[in-house]
């Protein structure tokens, strides 16, 4: 499972690897999937340990970084997430998301900004962030992913949805048995795939704005 942190290069890695998918004309649906047994634990807790902004390959226009106080906060969360999110989320080719096991925090938001959910039947979704005294930031997609009073109800109290509940949701596309997760998701992708490209991107345009 990736962690998505300040001092990690998972992100970026990332963005790098949905920018070659945008610019390889071979790629023509995008599967993003964690390994090991969970998709993400969302964000890494142990801090910066050391590294600066600048030592990353910077993708946005946003600047500011060292200015005091909020400014340079928002400046940082706008660069490393925020804006990295909205990228993936308009990426212009179909992208799946599968998703294993737990998918916590930062991770829902790699998970949502994918056009598609395909979930193993030992997913799980949550977002313990206001135990941290902070509402769902970054990419704050909750009340379209699961109607307001559910988003409340996820933020308010930290619970874990099952992949049925998010499913019943509209979450998640599908549940899939976990060992059949990979070769479900394929499966999908290959008929997606079979499809005009123009029309998908056209598609996916329409709905997302």
């Amino acid at each position: 499972p990736f962690a998505i942190t300040f001092a990690d290069r998972s992100l970026y890695d990332l963005d790098a690897a949905l920018t070659r998918a945008a610019d390889d004309d071979d790629v023509k649906v995008v599967i993003v999937a964690g390994s090991g047994p969970h998709f993400s634990a969302g964000h890494d807790l142990r801090g910066d340990r050391g590294r600066k902004i600048e030592d990353f390959p910077l993708v946005t226009q946003w600047r500011g970084f060292g200015a005091p106080g909020a400014e340079g906060y928002l400046s940082r969360e706008s660069e490393i997430y925020l804006h990295m999110y909205r990228r993936w989320r308009d990426l212009p080719k179909p992208t799946i998301a599968a998703v294993q096991g737990r998918c916590i925090a930062g991770g829902l938001a790699v998970a949502w900004v994918c056009d598609l959910i395909i979930a193993s039947e030992d997913a799980t979704f949550s977002d313990p962030v206001v135990d941290l005294g902070i509402p769902g930031v970054e990419y704050f997609a909750h009340p379209w992913e699961v109607g307001a009073r559910k988003a409340k109800e996820m933020l308010f109290t930290g619970e874990t949805i099952t992949s049925r509940q998010a499913e019943a949701l509209g979450m998640v596309n599908r549940v899939v048995p976990t060992e059949s997760l990979g070769a479900e998701t394929l499966a999908l992708a290959e008929r997606i795939a079979s499809r005009p490209l123009f029309a998908l991107k056209m598609s996916k345009q329409a709905v997302n704005q």
